[in-house]
Order: C-alpha cells, then structure tokens, then sequence
C-alpha cells in the first residue's frame, strides 16, 4: 500500500544505499526486487513523503532512486486527547501501538491517588514502540506524551474534559468530545470523585469492569471510529 513507509535519516535524497538490518527487512522479509517502489519518511522532516525506486539489489544493499517527494499527512480526521492515570508501562506499551493506529493525538499520563508510585514511564521506549505501528499504519505524526503531578492540575488546565467512570450515564453513538481522563485500577479515590463531580462523567454501555487500557482503546475507539 502507497501509505506503509520506511523511517530513513536519508529519505528526500537523490539516492540512498540500504544496508544492515532494514537491507534484511526489505528484502528478505517484504521481497522487494529490482524496479518496486517504496516509500519513506524522515524523522527531521515526517511531513514528506518520499517516493523511491529500486534500482538494484546487490547481495548486501539496496541502491533506491528517488522518483517523487510530496507533502502528505496521514491523521484522524477527529482529535482525541486521553488523560491516563498512571499504570503498568507494560500494560500501556501493548495498547499503544492500536492507540497510534485509531488516532489518539495526545496522552497526558496523571500520578493519581491510586497510582503505584513506582510505575516509571520511558517516553523513549514509548516513541520507538510508535514508530512501527506508524510505519505499518501510514501515520505521519507521533502520539505526545507529557504527565501531571495530579488530576487537579490537569483538569485545571483542561476544565472541558470528559470523566469515564461507573455512573449510570451511558456514552452514546453520536458523543464527540476532545478530551476524556480514565483512571487506573481500582478507579478513582473518594477524594477525587468529589473534585470531578462537577464535570460530565460517563460509562460505556457493558455490565462488565474494563481494565484501565481497555477502557482507553474502547473510548478512544467510539470516538475516534
């Protein structure tokens, strides 16, 4: 497909020589021959899409040939920014590549009260995480990431967000909203129930408990999809 792509530092260059792993993957794993096209990006500049042909494949590199460059962008056409009260970076890290797929623009990762303090978040993992389910999904942005102290301070900031919890205020099929905070296990503490009771809180329509990065790919799916 025209939209699957390849991360290079050279792409937009005249030519460019592929060797080493990505020389592998190319040819041994997606068997791409002489004349196929193929298309890349570059991290400096992900706007572009760069189109390129192969021009001969040698028993170690590939030499490609640039045939055209182009701006082309590959979104959502709907914006969604998740507040995450921090879990498991692992549990986060199996769901990301689906989040980066369906559109989620923007993750603001929260310490709230029942947050294990001894979580860390490795945003440098998380991006490399991103880069190949980009690739694979023709996506031409990163997810952001950034934290909050609490969830006072996010919602400070952001007084329009949307609250998932257990309420009897079900999401409906038309509901479009730019920002939803979705606790972690255990959900919110009491204190923090009372602080979000003045914002819209709903629950998805299912009598079963969603694990936290479940009900982040269920909401961020019903919006964006």
């Amino acid at each position: 497909m025209a939209l699957i792509y390849t991360f290079h530092d050279e792409a937009g260059e005249k030519t460019i020589h592929v060797k080493g792993e990505l020389y592998k993957y190319l040819v041994k794993v997606r068997r791409h021959v002489q004349g196929d096209e193929l298309c890349f990006r570059s991290r400096k500049d992900i706007k572009n899409l760069h189109k390129y042909r192969v021009q001969s494949v040698e028993s170690r590199s590939l030499e490609l040939l640039l045939t055209s460059s182009h701006v082309k962008e590959v979104k959502s056409k709907k914006s969604l920014h998740v507040a995450w009260c921090i879990i498991d970076s692992k549990s986060i890290e199996k769901v990301l590549p689906s989040l980066c797929e369906i559109g989620v623009e923007r993750i603001s990762f929260i310490s709230c009260d029942r947050s294990q303090r001894n979580f860390k978040l490795d945003f440098k993992r998380f991006e490399r995480i991103l880069e190949a389910s980009m690739q694979q999904s023709g996506r031409s942005s990163y997810i952001e990431f950034n934290t909050y102290k609490n969830i006072k301070e996010f919602i400070t900031e952001f007084p329009d967000t949307k609250v998932f919890d257990f309420c009897d205020n079900t999401l409906d099929d038309s509901s479009d909203f730019k920002r939803v905070l979705v606790g972690c296990e255990g959900g919110f503490s009491r204190n923090e129930k009372e602080f979000l009771s003045k914002l819209e809180v709903f629950r998805l329509d299912t009598p079963m408990v969603l694990r936290s990065e479940s009900a982040v790919m269920a909401v961020a799916s019903k919006i964006l999809l």
